[in-house]
């Protein structure tokens, strides 16, 4: 590769992520581009409340970076990493906060199969009131692949099909 040429790899992921953003912000989320290591990094939120959930108000943080590839320990440090940040920022008094959802998802051309098993196998609670879905998104040439749990959880089930059909929109 000449030191001009592009790598239709990471060109793949970037443009993934530029649609994401797009996704995010039409769909009324507010959009900030803080740094993960040495990775740019969408983070979008939004809040929501309806009737059938007897006013609770749910809060859902999404966060997206692309990198050269997607293992693990990687996905674990971003989600470790994306559920820290969601806390930081949640809003209202500590112990009285409305129910919170993290989608913290890496996007790269390589998803190694652990990572998207990881990803697949359940989701991750942070305290009584911090769930993430962590998901691997594989921009392939053939098309985009995304691993995520898509089952009920135990706290916060009442959300889970408001929070998959975000995730959907969001990660097609």
């Amino acid at each position: 590769m000449t030191p001009h040429a592009t790598d239709p790899t990471a060109d793949a992921a970037a443009t993934y992520l530029a649609a994401l953003h797009e996704r995010l912000t039409a769909d009324g989320c507010a959009v900030t581009l803080p740094p993960w290591h040495d990775h740019r990094v969408i983070a979008a939120h939004r809040s929501d409340r309806k009737a059938r959930w007897f006013g609770t108000k749910v809060e859902l943080f999404v966060f997206a970076a692309a990198v050269p590839e997607v293992d693990e320990t990687a996905l674990g440090e971003f989600t470790v990493w994306a559920m820290s940040y969601a806390k930081s920022l949640r809003r209202g008094i500590p112990g009285a906060r409305n129910a919170a959802f993290v989608l913290p998802a890496l996007v790269s051309a390589r998803v190694r199969p652990e990572a998207a098993r990881w990803a697949a196998e359940d989701a991750r609670i942070l305290g009584t009131t911090l769930i993430s879905r962590p998901l691997a998104v594989e921009t392939a040439p053939d098309g985009v692949r995304t691993s995520m749990y898509r089952g009920r959880v135990a706290l916060g089930s009442l959300f889970t099909g408001h929070v998959l059909k975000k995730a959907a929109l969001y990660f097609p």
